[in-house]
């Protein structure tokens, strides 16, 4: 008798054992198989919450079909303690495993609100841009200047108190420092004082992640690090018959092809009218020395140049001087870096306007002439209608 009731016990506890065996192989299944979720989510992490709330959360949106399950296979994986706060994008059938990792490993958030700074040419602007899962990318939601002083929107106003608010800040090519620096004081989300606008040039246009409540030197000092290395690898790749004899005569180059060019696939070209001219000891003429040194850089001139001015005699004006101004008139980019420092090898002297945002090319005056008097018919028909 005993030895049967031992065989029975022995019995149920091998049942037992395979029925907890397959119900766990069923969880590890379970959590690493695709789950229900048929479009995706933007699924934000409040600070200081944990696992039940997130399982609960993403039950609520369709995301899982199991709290308990989503909580343990965190815990058995152990990562429920690297619980991190922020939007995360959670795509189409993404499995439990899958959603775990993204919002434990850490990162900058895959979703949710950004604001982002433009510093441009002729404005500044601010968006408000949130992500919109059903696009399948970010929209804007606000668009304003803040450098107007008017009332904020509200859009901004909500994103300002977001915890999880990514900032940004882009900055074009050809803008100059004075702009950069303003368009910095226009940051609420930054502190500090700027004790003066940083050297015309070495600020690298490009898009820059911002830290709310970072400092605003800390900031210029990163963009002129990164220009100083740009300047280094463009006058370092440079072609062996360059017409500048030093990287700094190489970025003040780069800034002049930077303003005169419309469409980036001319760089190269306009590169190579500035380079023949200053081999030749011929006069730059260009009109953007010019407006910079009515300027200094600091706002735009806002009409055409008055033929008094381009007569005018001062430092960067290249109808009066021959050679290059003594600083850059803007802060150039990698291309036109690139550009200065390995002109395409053409034998154009001159060139302006066709109409199109890009220039018509000469390499004679009678040729210059005759696309002149081309633009100027342009000019015309378009002032007639």
């Amino acid at each position: 008798m005993w030895r049967s009731l031992a065989s029975n016990v022995l019995t149920l506890l091998i049942i037992g054992l395979f029925l907890v065996g397959g119900l766990v192989l069923w969880g590890q299944e379970s959590y690493r198989a695709e789950g229900p979720l048929e479009a995706p989510i933007c699924l934000r992490v409040e600070r200081g919450s944990n696992m039940t709330r997130v399982s609960k959360s993403l039950v609520d949106q369709g995301a899982v079909s199991s709290e308990k399950l989503f909580r343990i296979g965190a815990d058995y994986a152990g990562k429920s303690a690297d619980l991190k706060a922020g939007s995360f994008l959670v795509p189409e059938g993404a499995s439990m495993e899958e959603i775990v990792e993204q919002i434990t490993r850490g990162g900058a958030s895959t979703c949710g609100t950004e604001v982002v700074y433009r510093i441009g040419v002729t404005r500044i602007t601010a968006q408000v841009t949130t992500y919109d899962p059903a696009e399948g990318g970010f929209v804007v939601a606000a668009e304003f200047d803040p450098t107007e002083g008017t009332a904020l929107p509200q859009e901004y106003s909500a994103a300002r108190e977001e915890s999880d608010t990514r900032y940004r800040m882009v900055v074009a090519e050809g803008t100059t420092s004075w702009q950069v620096v303003e368009g910095l004081k226009a940051m609420d989300m930054l502190d500090g004082t700027i004790a003066e606008v940083p050297d015309e040039g070495m600020l690298a246009p490009d898009s820059y992640e911002v830290v709310n409540g970072g400092a605003r030197q800390a900031l210029l000092d990163e963009m002129e690090a990164v220009q100083l290395l740009r300047v280094g690898a463009a006058w370092e790749g440079r072609s062996a018959d360059v017409p500048v004899d030093s990287p700094e005569e190489l970025l003040i180059l780069a800034s002049i092809i930077e303003k005169e060019t419309g469409v980036p696939e001319e760089r190269g070209q306009v590169a190579s009218v500035f380079a023949n001219r200053l081999e030749r000891g011929m006069r730059l003429q260009t009109d953007p020395t010019v407006i910079y040194g009515i300027t200094q850089g600091e706002g735009v001139l806002g009409r055409g140049l008055r033929q008094s001015e381009l007569r005018r005699a001062t430092p960067w004006n290249t109808y009066v001087i021959i050679g290059l101004p003594p600083t850059p008139i803007a802060n150039p980019g990698m291309a036109s870096l690139e550009a200065a420092a390995s002109p395409q090898a053409t034998d154009y002297l001159f060139f302006v306007a066709d109409g199109s945002g890009g220039h018509a090319f000469a390499t004679t005056l009678d040729e210059h002439n005759a696309n002149v008097a081309k633009w100027r018919q342009i000019e015309a028909e378009r002032a007639g209608n």
